[in-house]
């Protein structure tokens, strides 16, 4: 198999040398065999994880990009088809939330009037909806994201049908990093019906995110199945 260099490897992803040492030192690439003077000593496979990281990173992130191709190097596959499949669920869970907060703004810009609640929920059956905590929601409420009402016999939160559709929207747009202050006014904009330019543009951005997020998980998992056959 052909030798290759630091260097070599660098240069295909536009890296630093140091950058290259510093993947395999930290696990993202397999152990470099060394020469007799202690210069590292790459080849293929190392030039097929290091595609298989980036493009992971570009999929997942650094911290699960790293982790998943640490999981690789440890033999644990299954653990690794875990980790992706909990991703893909994640950008499932994401575009369908996505759709339906284009259903709810059609509907309100449409129809002003709020649909009719079917019940309350609690704090915690909200949260565990949206498979969050419920001191993000309590933080959503400090920043006037939402409004729930209180139960007058026990004081406790009560969250009716609206306040969920605004926990599902908070909840999207938080995913696609938008601080919390923008999406108090895009709720507000909800809330009124009116002034969507601004909901537009953000599912839109969103949107846009989704669908490269999608392919970027393509073009890892391609990448990753590459190096699976080097390394087996």
């Amino acid at each position: 198999m052909r030798t290759l260099r630091p260097a070599d490897l660098a240069r295909e992803h536009n890296l630093s040398t140091q950058a290259v040492r510093n993947y395999e030192r930290d696990g993202f690439l397999p152990p470099a065999e060394r020469t007799a003077s202690g210069y590292r000593i790459y080849t293929q496979r190392h030039a097929a994880a290091l595609r298989a990281y980036l493009a992971l990173v570009g999929a997942y992130g650094h911290a699960l990009g790293g982790q998943i191709m640490r999981t690789v190097h440890h033999g644990e596959l299954n653990e690794v088809l875990l980790t992706i499949h909990r991703g893909h669920h994640q950008s499932l869970r994401d575009a369908e939330t996505l759709a339906a907060v284009r259903e709810a703004v059609a509907h309100l810009t449409e129809h002003p009037a709020p649909p009719p609640s079917p019940g309350p929920r609690s704090i915690g059956e909200l949260a565990r909806q949206l498979g969050v905590t419920p001191a993000t929601v309590r933080n959503w409420e400090q920043a006037g994201i939402l409004t729930p009402a209180r139960d007058p016999a026990t004081g406790y939160r009560v969250y009716t049908a609206e306040d969920r559709r605004d926990a599902e929207l908070a909840h999207l747009l938080r995913r696609g990093g938008y601080p919390l202050a923008h999406i108090a006014t895009v709720v507000r904009q909800i809330r009124t019906a009116g002034g969507t330019d601004s909901l537009a543009d953000a599912l839109e951005d969103w949107q846009r995110k989704l669908t490269a997020q999608g392919l970027a998980m393509l073009r890892a998992a391609t990448q990753l199945s590459d190096y699976l056959g080097l390394a087996g």
